[in-house]
Formats: C-alpha cells, sequence, structure tokens
C-alpha cells in the first residue's frame, strides 16, 4: 500500500461523510501544504482570530497527520495546546514557503485515489471520482474547498503546517506560555552538536515571532585568550566573558538595544560595534551557549542532537571536504567533551533532534 493510499484510508476514517473534493483538497495539501492559501501574516492572523471566535471550543485532537511533509493543526485545539493565534499564522505563513511537493507527486497521489475508487474501498464510487479528478485537472489544479456535505458535517477549522515545524511545538508553546505573562523579556538559548540545525532553528524563530538572534560564533575567543589553558577548558573556546558582558547582560536588564563587537575571523581582531534592537523574545543560539556560567541568564534552554553520521553528512555539504577534516579532529572533540563535562543536555528544557527546515526565501 502506498503512503498516499494510506493517508486518504485514514481520512476517511476520521471523515466518514467524504466527497471527492474532500479526497482531492488532502492531497493538495499532503503534497503542496498551505502554499496557495496565504497571502500576508496580518491577515492570517485576523482570519485565525475570527475562526476561533466562530467555532466551538470542543475536545478534538490538535494536529492531524497529511503525511511525512504537512499536517493540520485544528484551531478547536489551539487554546488548549497553549499556542497563541499570532504564533500559528508564523507558522502558517512559514509553512507556505517550505519546499513542496511536485506535480509529479500530485498526479501519484491521484492515482491512489482512483485506484481505491475502482477498487470499490472509498466512500464514492469510481465514475464521481474520475468526473471530479478530470475536471480538476484540466483547469490546472486549482485551491480546492471542502465540499458542502463535509462542511456541514464537521465545520473544519484548521490550518496546514510542516511537519517539521509541529515537531517543535512544545518550543513555540513554552516561548508562547511566558509571552502571554507579561514578561518584560523572554530570552531562548539554543545550544547542540556541530550541524544539528542552531542556526535554522534560531531563523525559524526569528521568522515567526520577529526577534532578534544573537550568535555565539560571534565570540570566539581573541589571540591572547588563546592558550594551551583555555582550550583545555570544557567549552573554553567560546569569550563567555565577553559575551556575557556585551549580550547577556544587557538582555537581562531589558535593554531595547544591543551593543556588540563580533570577532571577525580572517581579520584576528574584535570587529566594529553592531547594534540590535529587542523586543520581548530573544534568542541565543551556537555552540557553547548553555555553558555553565551564562545557563541562568535564559529562560528557555534548548539542546539540539544528531546521529554522527548524519552529523557528518551535513558538514561535509556545508563545509566542505577540508573542513570536515577539522570538524572531525578538533571542534567535534571539543564540543563532545563540553557536552559531557557541563551536563548540558541534563539541564535543558527542551531537547530535539536535527530539525531541518528548508524554506523559500521571500522576494
Amino acid at each position: 500500500m502506498s503512503d498516499f493510499e494510506k493517508l486518504l484510508k485514514d481520512q476517511w476514517r476520521r471523515y466518514p461523510i467524504f466527497a471527492p473534493q474532500d479526497a482531492c483538497k488532502a492531497i493538495v495539501q499532503a503534497v503542496l501544504g498551505p502554499e496557495h492559501f496565504v497571502s500576508d501574516r496580518a491577515s492570517a492572523v485576523r482570519r485565525i482570530k475570527a475562526e476561533l471566535e466562530a467555532v466551538k471550543q470542543e475536545g478534538m485532537e490538535y494536529v492531524e497527520p497529511l503525511g511525512e511533509r504537512f499536517c493540520r493543526v485544528h484551531l478547536r485545539a489551539l487554546d488548549a495546546a497553549g499556542i497563541s493565534p499570532a504564533t500559528l499564522a508564523g507558522l502558517f505563513t512559514l509553512s507556505s514557503r517550505t519546499v513542496c511537493g511536485s506535480t509529479a507527486e500530485l498526479e501519484a497521489a491521484i492515482t491512489a485515489l482512483l485506484t481505491l475508487a475502482g477498487a470499490g474501498e472509498a466512500p464514492f464510487g469510481a465514475a464521481e471520482a474520475r468526473g471530479y479528478v478530470e475536471k480538476w485537472r484540466e483547469a490546472g489544479y486549482p485551491a480546492i474547498s471542502h465540499s458542502e456535505s463535509f462542511h456541514a458535517a464537521y465545520r473544519p477549522a484548521y490550518r496546514v503546517a510542516s511537519c517539521e515545524l509541529v515537531r517543535l511545538m512544545p518550543l513555540f508553546r513554552a516561548i508562547d506560555m511566558l509571552l502571554a505573562e507579561g514578561r518584560r523579556r523572554v530570552v531562548v538559548a539554543i545550544d547542540g552538536m556541530c550541524g544539528s540545525g542552531k542556526s535554522t532553528l534560531a531563523g525559524v524563530l526569528r521568522e515567526v515571532y520577529g526577534c532578534a538572534v544573537f550568535h555565539t560564533d560571534d565570540y570566539f575567543l581573541r589571540p591572547e585568550q588563546r592558550t594551551p589553558e583555555r582550550f583545555a577548558e570544557p567549552g573554553g573556546n567560546l569569550d563567555r566573558e565577553r559575551f556575557h558582558e556585551e549580550v547577556l547582560t544587557p538582555l537581562s536588564r531589558g535593554a531595547e538595544e544591543i551593543v556588540f563587537r563580533p570577532f571577525d575571523c580572517a581579520e584576528m581582531r574584535v570587529a566594529p560595534e553592531r547594534r540590535e534592537q529587542v523586543g520581548q523574545l530573544a534568542v541565543v543560539e551556537g555552540s557553547y551557549s548553555l555553558h555553565p556560567e551564562l545557563a541562568e541568564m535564559y529562560d528557555v534552554r534548548v539542546m539540539l542532537t544528531i546521529d554522527p553520521v548524519k552529523q557528518e553528512k551535513r558538514i561535509l555539504e556545508r563545509e566542505g571536504e577540508d573542513k570536515l577534516k577539522r570538524f572531525r579532529n578538533e571542534w567535534i572533540p571539543l564540543e563532545n567533551l563540553y557536552f559531557e563535562k557541563t551536563r548540558v543536555r541534563e539541564r535543558c528544557d527542551l531537547i530535539f533532534d536535527a530539525p531541518r527546515i528548508m524554506w523559500r526565501e521571500t522576494q
């Protein structure tokens, strides 16, 4: 049984009242996600809030899978899940830009639909299915609404989101709950293994929340700090003293602008100052960000892990063979020593395995 056949059978199990139109809608969402349904972030927030006011907050599952790429997030369960409408709108908007499937995949799913209908395994006949699919295909696969019978029976109210983003929901929930408390500032730290997706996750948070992001990679040791004694310390190759002074202390005091000086590795010197505006949420990402001397400065502590084989593959793709050798022989052993000695995993609030979220940049 193909993945699309499994998806369609799961849809029919969930929704006994189901037309070919609803099957094609599920197919579009599984392959293309919400690509054709997002205009802009502000309108997405308005529509979610309006739908929340209209739907009855009855118990139902929060996430409904649509295969491995996308899923439905039901608005009726939004409050119970601790996710704000603005955050869901951000996930929805970002999901519309994630790399989606192809027309060939769409046709493979249609073949699965017609095969099941022809075998009498669908809640509608083969002729009805073929008739709808032919008209839809001739029209160029336009966006589809649910059928009137589906609307009447189930009153659907959901958004389609990337499964990779939804897998990170515990983090969005933790952030939203702290923001809802009205805190002056919430600071999130993302530490983890090389190639585990720290920068990617920080980029997701910037996209969803519009927050400032600070990178520990901007704080490599200055030449005079690079002593054997310093490198022997777990996590010693981060200039944590300067990072604490320039970034974390002002963040903790609620500064609206952070003035910092990244280290220029090419010039081997501290670069001229930069300025970053900061709102209610700020994110720190990078190796050693959860060093014991820094960890208490954060409200949410996240660690990312990755299988060593996958780790080397990612580093090779990103850095090339020569850099991979240095990672393997120098940086990865230093990180592993740091994780072991400082027990980062045990002190984290959340641990995720290597998120990989690919999205198209906006024009």
